[in-house]
């Protein structure tokens, strides 16, 4: 039996699985298992954790993954053994050694964790479903406490799409959960909200922001946490219950179980085909890896690259093991969508993020990416399952 291992079951993962499985349905090669390793049994729709209504945010992988024969192991990927070809696995019942003939390492990003006193004790994040989750229950104990400055005050460390999104949702969630005169700060080190969006989305990025009364403050650095504030580097302290932490991502650390360069983010280098540079068998999609794209650009953390570099990872490992020929990596032209709260959204396309869409107009094409156009298929149909791992660059949201 030759296998096939695909670590991770996010954007990258999963569609790496269904395109493979796809791949082999009708090469009538009986021989060839595919199994996800994954963490837990779900399918999270990450990108939505920022939000308060976390129920349609995760899907159970057995109705994905029974239909189209493809097997799942729940546990935590200690070690891959790349000369020994072999993954090994810790579940509920000790370690596995999970052998592999091809590899798809899909394995994504975690949140950049600093090495701040009181990091790990006093802050929230929205980076993992359990996370979002604990963040939701200390929203709503806010509301069981006295009033004071620090439990109306929230604030977010980290200006970039993730922490705006968070921002933006605030003042709504605080609402709800009994704090109608909550006050939100954002913060950031750099001396731009939203620096990597762009010159043309940020006034109408700040013009949310102050419309949705969110406070401000850039160029500013974080010293310390505690459970009352945030003490900054220049001494000055801010009272807040609530942090919230979103100061980007980083790849898996499984890359560096791999001989290979990595880039600043601890990204896999990858050839057009998702193959991992220097190696014969094992490839990587979705976050944990830097894939060549349009224009000479590399790939982003992010769904809108995630989901088709699994597609044509998937593929190409079955055709490269069966003597098949592989498919260069083909993505949709570049955009964002930063959700705006209330206020709506902007849209903006092309590498230099020129914005297309504004407020509601924009809010609905965000809404449609977060709600449908990101979701794998649900009817437990296989051939419908199969048929989403099609690997071709998809077309561009409806405009």
């Amino acid at each position: 039996m030759r296998n096939i291992i695909v670590i991770g079951a996010g954007f990258a993962g999963l569609w790496s699985s269904i395109s493979a499985a796809r791949s082999l349905d009708g090469l009538h090669e009986d021989d060839v298992r595919i199994t996800v390793v994954n963490r837990d049994k779900w399918h999270g729709i990450r990108v939505r954790y920022y939000e308060s209504d976390l129920t349609d945010t995760r899907i159970p992988l057995d109705d994905l993954l029974d239909p189209i024969g493809v097997g799942l192991v729940v546990g935590e990927v200690e070690n891959i053994d790349h000369a020994g070809h072999v993954v090994s696995v810790r579940t509920h019942g000790g370690v596995s050694k999970l052998p592999y003939d091809r590899l798809i390492l899909a394995s994504g990003s975690q949140l950049r964790r600093p090495n701040l006193q009181g990091f790990d004790r006093c802050t929230f994040n929205v980076d993992t479903y359990d996370e979002a989750v604990r963040l939701e229950a200390h929203l709503h104990d806010l509301g069981t406490r006295s009033s004071s400055i620090a439990r109306d005050h929230v604030v977010v460390v980290g200006a970039g799409l993730t922490g705006i999104e968070v921002a933006c949702e605030m003042p709504e969630r605080l609402k709800k959960n009994g704090l109608p005169h909550g006050k939100v700060t954002l913060i950031d080190a750099l001396p731009n909200i939203g620096s990597h969006m762009g010159d043309d989305a940020r006034p109408i990025i700040e013009e949310a922001l102050s419309e949705l009364g969110i406070c401000t403050r850039t160029s500013v650095s974080v010293k310390s946490f505690d459970h009352n504030g945030v003490l900054l580097v220049d001494g000055e302290r801010i009272e807040t219950h609530t942090i919230i932490w979103a100061g980007g991502l980083q790849a898996s650390n499984l890359a560096k179980d791999i001989p290979a360069n990595t880039d600043g983010l601890g990204r896999l280098s990858v050839d057009k085909y998702l193959r991992v540079s220097g190696t014969a068998d094992i490839f990587a999609a979705g976050d944990i890896a830097a894939a060549p794209v349009e224009d000479g650009y590399v790939s982003v953390m992010s769904c809108q690259h995630s989901r088709p570099m699994g597609r044509f990872a998937g593929h190409n490992a079955v055709a490269e093991l069966v003597g098949h020929d592989m498919i260069p990596l083909e993505v949709s032209a570049y955009g964002t969508c930063l959700d705006l709260g209330p206020w709506g959204a902007v849209r903006t396309e092309g590498w230099d993020r020129k914005v297309v869409k504004k407020g509601s107009d924009a809010k609905a094409i965000k809404t449609h990416i977060n709600r449908d156009r990101i979701y794998p298929p649900r009817s437990q149909d296989r051939a419908e399952i199969l048929e989403s791992g099609r690997p071709e660059a998809q077309s561009p949201p409806p405009k």
